[in-house]
């Protein structure tokens, strides 16, 4: 039941490994780590896949495990998936499987990831380039240096800006370099990152894929020969999922595209309400005609996502006060949860860069990021304005 022609939410909820013996309509929990076999040849045989068997759930072999990544590779039209224990547990084996001869970053990334690439990544070996995202001749220079993966994010983490994937695969695949997005904020529901010529898709399954804030992973799909290398890293990181969230996933993906659908629904309808609000300086939301890659947006994804982020004027009170009186929106942080979420970006995705470093991106301390989830749009409407209401001093 993998059949690429089938419908999204078809695939969602019957790609996979299929049936249990005893007629269970969804793959069960095997929450066990290690699996017997009657006979050395059977378990040397299922060991090297000249049979099917699973064998140590360590090394990903696992029914449950299995499942999720088969459903994976479906949904992104992938020839393989690889689950992760979080998003930058399959961030960090990309990077250093990938990365050899020099790790390209454009645009502006999560915070973790900026560390990861800044120090840790440096430790290792790696030469890692930082360029913005219309430095097109930068990007040629680097790659004409020999550096062999370009990483970014679209929609970007939280300023939300867009990257034209297209555009950047053709100058990358010109020089031989792979090209890695991390596409968590769009989802598979609102782009097809593989299709659209990136080498690799990455998501942290913690934010929309899981979308009930009660699991933790990650998700790289790609081909098989690009995967095999990040496979292995997984293996002696450690980096495996559990089965039971294997498990959670599963469940949580047949509902991806109805979820995703009302909150790009919801998001639009409140961005557009914000941008005309007196107390807020700018919305940042792909789906507005003013935001800079809306044109990009329009082109390479289906929906606009659900997350949006504020930038508050200065006002009588501080910006904490504005997060402080919302009632509707949990302050937390992670997103893509069926419960809307708020959080100020300066203390908590970006909280390890410094002050300057912040700035220099645009990260300041009036910056509020939004999870839009499931709550009626009107709701979510009310709660912002009348905390709006509360910053004015009103």
């Amino acid at each position: 039941m993998n059949k690429p022609d089938l419908g999204f939410s078809t695939r969602c909820i019957h790609a996979g490994i299929g049936n249990d013996q005893f007629g269970s309509p969804h793959t069960p929990l095997y929450d066990t780590t290690t699996f017997r076999f009657p006979d050395t040849e059977k378990m040397d045989r299922a060991i090297d896949g000249r049979d099917p068997g699973y064998f140590y759930t360590r090394y990903g072999s696992n029914p449950s495990i299995a499942n999720i990544e088969q459903k994976l590779a479906s949904i992104e039209q992938a020839e393989a998936a690889i689950a992760f224990s979080s998003g930058m547990a399959a961030i960090s084996a990309t990077l250093v499987s990938h990365g050899q001869a020099g790790v390209i970053c454009i645009g502006e990334i999560y915070g973790g990831t900026w560390e990861l690439m800044s120090s840790q990544l440096k430790e290792l070996g790696r030469k890692v380039a930082f360029i913005a995202a219309h430095e097109t001749e930068q990007l040629r220079d680097y790659l004409s240096q020999g550096f062999g993966l370009v990483y970014f994010e679209t929609p970007s983490n939280p300023l939300l800006h867009i990257i034209d994937i297209g555009d950047v695969c053709e100058i990358a695949h010109a020089y031989g370099a792979l090209v890695a997005v991390d596409s968590t904020f769009a989802t598979p529901v609102n782009q097809q990152t593989l299709s659209l010529g990136a080498d690799i898709v990455i998501h942290s399954a913690t934010k929309y894929l899981g979308g009930h804030s009660d699991l933790t992973g990650g998700v790289v799909a790609g081909k098989t020969d690009v995967m095999l290398p990040v496979k292995f890293w997984r293996k002696n990181l450690g980096q495996i999922m559990a089965p039971e969230v294997a498990h959670l996933l599963a469940r949580s993906l047949a509902t991806l595209e109805l979820r995703v659908k009302q909150q790009n629904s919801s998001a639009l309808r409140i961005a557009l309400s914000l941008q005309k609000h007196p107390g807020i300086e700018r919305v940042y939301y792909p789906g507005l005609e003013d935001h800079p890659g809306h044109d990009i947006a329009r082109k390479q994804m289906r929906g606009f996502g659900g997350m949006l982020s504020i930038v508050l004027k200065a006002r009588s009170r501080p910006p904490a006060s504005f997060v402080d009186a919302l009632n509707l929106f949990s302050l937390a942080a992670s997103l893509g949860g069926i419960e809307s979420l708020v959080c100020q970006p300066t203390l908590t995705s970006h909280r390890d860069l410094s002050p300057e470093m912040r700035a220099s991106k645009g990260i300041t301390d009036n910056l509020v990021r939004i999870s839009i989830g499931l709550e009626d749009p009107e709701d979510l409407e009310g709660d912002l304005f009348q905390a709006l209401e509360s910053l004015a001093g009103k």
